[in-house]
């Protein structure tokens, strides 16, 4: 379990705010070698951190201590050098149209963020994102007053530049973002690690449901963990924890990737880790991964957008019906089962609405599709997923309600052992990860559909076999890792 260490040029600036132990000066920081045997989260607050100065060797430093420090280096040099991060096109409105209802007159504006926090409640998203990008505890911000790309400039704020109002908006975020600096611990017995599950408690079709959340927190206290169920507004406290458990459907172009990446840049120990999600959530990708490894998977093309196969083409690679599908799909959605030419390009024409590549599929029918789990490549559970009643999928999500199939728990030793072996090996080509690997069954050969980085974990499904056991392996598997990175 990691401290807090608050790093300032003079004790006298913490005036301000309340005691803590957590509290050093910069040179004493950068003077105290045994700091180095100690895991901690470095919060560097000293005034100046250009090239050269004590703050920046504070962050430099703290690196090689194998610290966690905000900001570090590599924010230090992008903010020096201008590489500011850009928003995505709902938040560029989302600036814009409260930069017109404020002042449309007024050529700039700066807003000030404490730790993704700012005091514009209509900016909060976009403070989160820029904190999230570059983390940082206080910078301003200039936004210039334009439709697009209106992030002008990022300087860093020192607490001496603060008023009495920003003071106590600081301190409010900083006592958010950590709060270990000035509360006393909720345990008398200090927990060995800090572990984030991320979920979104919105999602309709989560990984795993509140039955096994719940059974993750409880069976982690049962450990001597820390787990904490955190959401998209408590990202900006993701250095806090020693690890990061991501319980929310992943895909590259979203939070859960971002987040991987900023914990994997952290030094956390990382489930599901970003390359594995980039491997498994794209179908192009990893079609063309076990293709070239020479796992057997039901046959396939590629589909272009702007060169497409006619439907004659591809039926006469993959036979009749065949399935398309967006190369990030998940749970079903993205997929079209076509029997003929005109079903063909209405498939094609909705699709192209999202991607410019397809993955055209040969239609393997089975009654169920097996599912292995499998954790730093060895089998954890397998589960038989039936399809869903008078459908062709497992969902079906024709109508008002996404409509599932039965399923079935088996026992690992009961499991067809080339099913089994498959999966590992599919698995193995990903990471060390945890994985879930749809495989059909059939004549007794294994054919590999995907592998998962974001598996189902389901209470009352995937553990009907396993029990709590299978949450404690998962568990276990954090502290082995975590454990290894604190004897480094």
């Amino acid at each position: 379990m990691q401290s807090t260490l608050i790093l300032v040029d003079a004790l006298e600036q913490w005036k301000p705010y309340y005691e803590t132990e957590s509290l050093i000066t910069g040179a004493d920081y950068l003077q105290n070698d045994e700091l180095s045997k100690q895991p901690l989260l470095v919060i560097n607050l000293c005034s100046s951190h250009q090239y050269h100065s004590e703050g920046y060797y504070c962050s430099l430093l703290a690196q090689a201590r194998g610290h966690k420090v905000l900001p570090d280096v590599d924010v230090l040099n992008r903010i020096d050098n201008g590489a500011l991060t850009r928003m995505d096109d709902l938040l560029q409105k989302l600036c814009y149209k409260w930069m017109q209802a404020t002042n449309p007159a007024a050529e700039s504006f700066d807003i000030d963020i404490y730790f993704g926090l700012t005091h514009e409640p209509e900016l909060e998203k976009i403070a989160r994102y820029i904190f999230e990008q570059l983390p940082c505890p206080l910078i301003r911000v200039t936004l210039a007053n334009r439709a697009k790309n209106q992030i002008d400039s990022v300087k860093i704020l020192g607490l001496h530049e603060l008023t009495d109002v920003q003071e106590d908006l600081f301190a409010t975020a900083l006592d958010n973002f950590n709060k270990k600096v000035w509360r006393q611990p909720r345990h008398h017995k200090a927990s060995r690690f800090d572990l984030a599950i991320l979920y979104d408690p919105d999602e309709q079709l989560p990984p795993s449901n509140k039955g096994a959340l719940n059974k993750f927190l409880s069976q982690a206290r049962k450990m001597n963990i820390n787990a904490e169920l955190i959401t998209e507004d408590d990202t900006a406290r993701l250095l806090e924890f020693d690890g990061l458990f991501i319980r929310q459907t992943t895909a590259l172009n979203h939070l859960t990737y971002r987040l991987a990446q900023k914990a994997h840049q952290a030094d956390m120990v990382v489930i599901d880790d970003p390359l594995s999600i980039i491997r498994c959530t794209n179908k192009v990708y990893l079609k063309e991964l076990l293709d070239r490894e020479g796992i057997p998977t039901p046959k396939s093309k590629l589909i272009f957008k702007n060169n497409r196969a006619s439907f004659a083409e591809v039926t006469a690679c993959l036979g009749q019906p065949i399935v398309l599908k967006i190369p990030d799909g998940s749970f079903s959605v993205g997929m079209y089962k076509v029997n003929n030419e005109q079903e063909y390009e209405e498939a094609l024409n909705e699709l192209s609405q999202q991607t410019s590549v397809f993955l055209a599929q040969e239609f393997v029918p089975t009654p169920f599709d097996w599912r292995i789990g499998i954790i730093n490549g060895e089998a954890l559970y397998a589960c038989k997923y039936f399809m869903a009643r008078g459908h062709w999928q497992i969902y079906n999500h024709e109508g008002k309600k996404t409509r599932s199939g039965a399923w079935e728990s088996v026992p690992i030793g009961k499991a067809p052992k080339q099913v089994v072996r498959s999966a590992v090996k599919a698995a193995s080509l990903i990471g060390k990860g945890l994985y879930g690997v749809d495989v059909k069954e059939i004549e007794g050969k294994s054919l590999v559909i995907e592998v998962n980085d974001n598996p189902s974990i389901d209470h009352g499904v995937e553990d009907d076999i396993l029990g709590d056991e299978l949450y404690r392996r998962i568990l276990r598997e954090f502290v082995s890792r975590m454990e290894l990175k604190g004897r480094r």
